[in-house]
């Protein structure tokens, strides 16, 4: 009786005031989130910097891939736990936005979350650090503008000194004074005057060729087709004056619409359906001539053969070099730079619908052939780099470390600013927040210096991926940035800190500022979750 008595007053007042709620699992969850979030940064943080390991790649399909890009890496790793695809999909997003950087940008993002987890077990709610990192985050940002360098267009030396920066910790380093005005050219050559801000990278395509080594790599004013010339009937393999018609129809007999077969008996109605499918190609082949149209490049058709081995051999008495099989992805890139419009039926072959160049030739390249373009009349924006490389793996790793030089010049072309390399802004970063930390009260000064301490992450992975002495390196980096010395970083040839600028290790700064914005809203949104719900 006197228990029952004693419960009694117990459920009364439970039910004015709030009961306790047990917050254990949405703690268990919201570590288990950072946790596995911080595996996934920790697989990619060894590759970070110009001596970062490589990573293999073995995919299901028995494929090998050897690569350093951290995007890369990411998309092909098979993540299953939800916070940590939230890294993968990070560096892609710093993938689209900056092109280069997307191993910083987990890196960084996984050193918050570490801070984040010993925030979290001191009690600090995880709403406060939310609004903490925010803030401190766009201190950053007007932290980074504050040393940035500006930088023209015309000044060629900063932009190739900044692509030579990102390809450094590629595979093809060795090949950056190569590859690093290679790049700086393409971008240069598709910016349009009348939008100078806007560089689209879809006008500079890449085409990979087996054979040769990466030195061959060179930049094509003109198309590169990585196809024979259709030759079976003994057609031209070289054009001069060229006048270049892109169709998208086929030069074959027709099909009917429905299937069905016809019977025929008698052998003169086979001759007479001979006949008609030769006078029908004679007939196409005789409008395409009379235009002056001698080069002819052929969509890929699914419906039936784009061309038969007949109109082949009529083409070639015609003296008119084909070119089959092009993709249909191709069509726009190759009207845009032709400066010629598609034509999807024979009635509408006219002659100023044709483009015009100088030279079509095959050339024998490895142990295959392509047809170059050259000398194009009135060339749109766009330009080819033939890429070469001794095997697969290499080509591939190639065209990644193109794309990233090329996105790095991308950057530059869009926010015209440099800034040092080499973990320089980082630290400079990490000293100004922790200044910045003292003047704060509350628990926003402790948060503010714990993003603070993060960020010198990317300093400490650098000086540990080249072998020197991490916690000596970091040191003598903030005892110099106190001095006053912004653009100390590690020089990681000489294995010591140097004024990494003129180094001519420089970065554009829309890389480092989209990684750091970026790392922290992955980070936050990360810390926002405190429950999984599975639904079947």
């Amino acid at each position: 009786m006197a228990a029952t008595a004693i419960s009694q007053p117990r459920l009364t007042s439970s039910s004015k005031t709030e009961s306790y709620i047990d917050n254990k699992r949405k703690e268990d969850i919201r570590r288990a989130n950072i946790t596995a979030a911080r595996a996934v940064a920790d697989a990619v943080r060894t590759s970070l910097g110009p001596k970062g390991m490589d990573k293999m790649i073995s995919t299901a399909s028995g494929e090998v891939i050897i690569t350093n890009d951290g995007a890369t890496i990411l998309n092909k790793m098979e993540v299953l736990q939800p916070a940590a695809k939230m890294l993968v999909e990070l560096s892609k997003s710093q993938d689209i936005v900056a092109g280069d950087g997307t191993t910083t940008v987990v890196v960084i993002a996984g050193a918050l979350l570490k801070q984040c987890l010993i925030l979290l077990d001191n009690g600090v709610h995880p709403t406060v650090i939310s609004d903490s990192l925010h803030k401190a985050s766009q201190k950053a940002l007007d932290v980074l503008t504050a040393m940035a360098v500006p930088v023209e267009l015309s000044d060629r030396e900063s932009l190739i000194k900044s692509a030579s920066t990102s390809l450094n910790s590629k595979v093809v380093s060795q090949y950056s004074t190569l590859l690093a005005p290679l790049a700086v050219d393409a971008v240069l050559s598709v910016v349009d005057p009348a939008k100078p801000g806007l560089v689209d990278l879809r006008d500079v395509k890449i085409v990979k060729k087996l054979g040769g080594t990466v030195d061959d790599t060179e930049l094509v004013k003109g198309l590169v087709f990585d196809k024979k010339v259709s030759h079976s009937a003994g057609g031209p393999t070289r054009v001069e004056n060229a006048k270049i018609a892109v169709i998208q129809f086929q030069i074959s007999p027709p099909k009917t619409d429905i299937e069905q077969s016809i019977v025929v008996s008698d052998y003169t109605q086979m001759d007479r359906i001979l006949k008609e499918e030769r006078n029908y190609i004679l007939g196409m082949i005789k409008k395409i001539k009379a235009t002056g149209c001698n080069v002819l490049l052929i969509q890929k058709s699914i419906l039936r053969d784009a061309v038969t081995d007949l109109s082949l051999h009529y083409l070639a008495k015609a003296k008119i070099l084909v070119i089959k099989d092009v993709e249909r992805d191709d069509i726009e890139f190759i009207t845009k730079t032709l400066n010629c419009l598609p034509i999807a039926n024979i009635e509408h072959f006219r002659a100023e619908k044709l483009g015009y160049a100088d030279c079509v030739e095959e050339v024998s390249l490895g142990d295959g052939k392509i047809v170059k373009i050259t000398g194009i009349k009135d060339m749109g924006r766009t330009t080819t780099v033939l890429v070469r490389g001794s095997n697969q793996l290499v080509l591939d790793e190639a065209e990644r470390s193109l794309h990233d030089a090329l996105c790095v010049i991308r950057c530059l072309v869009n926010k015209k600013f440099l800034i040092a390399g080499g973990g320089a802004p980082e630290i400079e970063l990490s000293r100004q927040l922790g200044a910045w930390a003292k003047v704060l009260q509350g628990m926003e000064s402790y948060c503010v210096r714990s993003f603070a301490e993060a960020l010198e992450v990317i300093p400490y992975t650098l000086a540990e991926n080249a072998g020197l002495n991490p916690i000596a390196i970091v040191t003598e980096l903030r005892n110099r940035h106190a001095q006053g010395e912004i653009n100390a970083g590690i020089n990681v040839r000489k294995g010591q800190i140097t004024n990494i600028l003129e180094e001519n290790v420089v970065q554009p700064l829309l890389v480092s500022t989209s990684a750091i914005t970026l790392a922290t809203e992955c980070v936050r949104m990360i810390l926002k979750i405190d429950d999984i719900v599975t639904v079947r």
